[in-house]
């Protein structure tokens, strides 16, 4: 907060992330053979401490709400305030966990993706937003309030994911809030402020939510088990656990930003794009879905949680079918974030044990891969003025490095052997297997929106990979500042492919076994073809690396025109014209306005059914 030289601040900030990757990955270490670990903590003045703090977030909501006449914002602030001060006054006796945090393989997962993706994005911002204030001088520099937000916000997420208290985790997942805000309106622009709103208002109503599952389970302790998250989840009374659980759901549903709360991410995308890229990865959203996989356990087997699963599908399906219809980069990104969040849900929602193996796969996957579109997304638009899709063209010639970069991260989004489609394999299996009412639903969900995935993704590989002439390279200079992360994060991208199986067997299956009492894994034969996948993938750059020196180049082939090396070719009545390719992008059929509103309103309707049979079980 106190540093003002970008020399000094990067040398913070790297010794930070130095410091707190090497610290997740200790935790790695010493507890990833333990199983779930508690720490008593003392609670008393911290929880003091929090009720002060969240008083104080709220009254700051109320004077930004006032400052910029957004009085929904206000409203919401105080009855949260309001709902937290009826906790702690009434049920004062009831608000007390055994251990108030913990640790098991699950957080550890959570903790690595914080600890090191989290902080190489921190890292990488520093020469990103010194870049971005030379091209946008009419911004106020606040950086130094920027990297300080980031830090709360890591921070933050810590505490959400090791935090066994609710009450604790409840104060974490609002600092989340109110960092994102800060962060989303970090150009001080109108539409800044208004979609930094928009993500306040959406998640102040999960709060809401959150709190009033809070005081439910206050109400019915000791036999919902208070707010001891390890007790709730072990709570013999399930149908007393089930409306809390739901109302947390709607909360995760709101963080991860599912439909019909989708809009808030969209609008994420006006912040500086390393803002995007923690939102998307390591931070907010995922919050969202680790909620909701804790609580699978309550989910498995009850229609509440097939209508939570439902609406994590619905978003999949819908939101992979408009990514079809965008150019932007960072909107494509957004979509397929919605889209995969989507279905990290249905598996949460329908939670049986091996949907729970493929969620959490899903979140490693998703987190390490999205990293990378969001980070080179950015260096490109800094190198060649544009994000849209159609300008990428030819920049495996104008930024080889950072096209393959970008190649990796795309093809870990839907090509095999990398995790994401393994994962989404895995999913229908366990879909088919689980034999759940709605299950073929479930199935025919995933299997279209799979499908659409490879459309949009594919069309976005094939422009970075065309190989255009009389192009200048434009790549020189821009490794000098921000190569390291970007480097360590493909490598990431890459080494999940080969560690799936040891991710799998040392941290993924013991969390299964541990909560379901029975687990999955990857068979021996899959390991195999993966592998197989993996090396016949590698053929083609290594072909290319070896035979460069003898391969023919030849001019491209315009159907039997005569054509020139810049791609003119000689069409009708003896013009000369230039060849041009263009993707299809089907707005008619896959726009924002045709498919966001049926997609929100089943959304709302598997929403407000999810809390009807909740109350109907008790």
């Amino acid at each position: 907060m106190f540093v003002k030289r970008t020399a000094l601040r990067y040398a913070v900030v790297a010794l930070s992330a130095l410091v707190i990757g090497g610290a997740s990955i200790y935790l790695l270490i010493r507890y990833a053979f333990e199983g779930a670990v508690y720490f008593a903590a003392p609670s008393g003045a911290v929880d003091l401490a929090m009720v002060v703090i969240e008083m104080g977030l709220a009254l700051f909501i109320v004077y930004m709400g006032a400052k910029f006449r957004n009085y929904l914002a206000i409203l919401l602030a105080v009855v949260q305030a309001a709902l937290v001060v009826y906790l702690e006054a009434t049920f004062p006796e009831n608000l007390h966990a055994v251990s108030n945090l913990f640790i098991d393989q699950f957080s550890i997962i959570m903790a690595l993706i914080i600890g090191i993706i989290g902080s190489l994005i921190a890292v990488y911002a520093v020469g990103y937003m010194e870049t971005y204030h030379r091209h946008h001088p009419e911004v106020r520099d606040r950086q130094k309030m920027f990297f300080f937000v980031i830090f709360v916000f890591l921070a933050a997420m810590f505490g959400l994911v090791f935090s066994n208290n609710l009450m604790w985790l409840f104060f974490f997942w609002e600092i989340t809030t109110i960092s994102s805000f800060l962060l989303i309106g970090y150009s001080e622009t109108g539409e800044a402020t208004k979609n930094a709103f928009r993500a306040l208002v959406m998640n102040l109503l999960g709060g809401i939510a959150f709190v009033a599952a809070l005081v439910f389970l206050a109400i019915a302790a000791p036999t919902s088990g208070g707010i001891d998250l390890a007790r709730v989840l072990a709570s013999p009374d399930s149908a007393a656990v089930l409306i809390p659980a739901v109302l947390i759901g709607f909360a995760g549903i709101t963080k991860a930003a599912l439909m019909p709360f989708s809009s808030w991410l969209l609008g994420a995308m006006v912040a500086p794009t390393p803002v995007s890229a923690l939102l998307h990865s390591s931070t907010m959203v995922k919050a969202g879905v680790y909620i909701l996989v804790r609580f699978s356990p309550v989910y498995a087997g009850t229609f509440a949680g097939y209508s939570l699963g439902l609406v994590g599908g619905v978003t999949f399906l819908a939101a992979s079918a408009i990514a079809i219809s965008q150019s932007d980069a960072k909107s494509v990104l957004a979509y397929s974030t919605i889209a995969n969040l989507g279905l990290i849900a249905a598996c949460a929602g329908v939670g049986t044990y091996m949907l729970v193996w493929a969620a959490i796969l899903l979140i490693v996957f998703h987190a390490v891969a999205k990293a990378l579109l969001f980070l080179g997304t950015g260096a490109i638009e800094h190198r060649t003025g544009s994000r849209n899709i159609e300008d990428m063209e030819g920049l495996i010639v104008r930024m080889p490095k950072m096209a393959v970069m970008m190649f990796v991260g795309i093809a870990g989004m839907f090509l095999a052997p990398f995790g994401m489609l393994i994962s989404k394999w895995a999913a229908i299996e366990a879909f088919v297997r689980v034999q759940a009412p709605f299950g073929l639903i479930f199935i025919a969900i995933l299997a279209y929106g799979s499908a659409v995935t490879v459309f949009f993704w594919a069309k976005w590989m094939g422009k970075l990979v065309t190989v255009t002439r009389n192009t200048e390279r434009v790549e020189k200079g821009f490794f000098q500042e921000s190569w390291a992360p970007l480097y360590i994060i493909t490598g990431l991208v890459i080494a999940a492919v080969f560690l799936f199986p040891v991710i799998s067997s040392t941290l993924v299956e013991p969390y299964v076994l541990a909560v379901y009492g029975v687990t999955t894994g990857l068979a021996q034969a899959n390991i195999a073809i993966m592998l197989l996948m993996m090396a016949l993938l590698l053929i083609l750059p290594v072909s290319f690396h070896l035979f460069r020196r003898s391969a023919k180049h030849l001019p491209a082939y315009m159907g039997g025109r005569p054509a020139t090396p810049d791609l003119h070719f000689a069409g009708s009545l003896g013009l000369s014209r230039e060849a041009q390719t263009r993707n299809y992008y089907l707005t008619e059929y896959f726009g924002e306005a045709r498919l966001f509103r049926p997609g929100a309103a089943i959304c709302i309707a598997l929403i407000l059914a999810s809390w009807v049979l909740a109350g109907a079980a008790l």
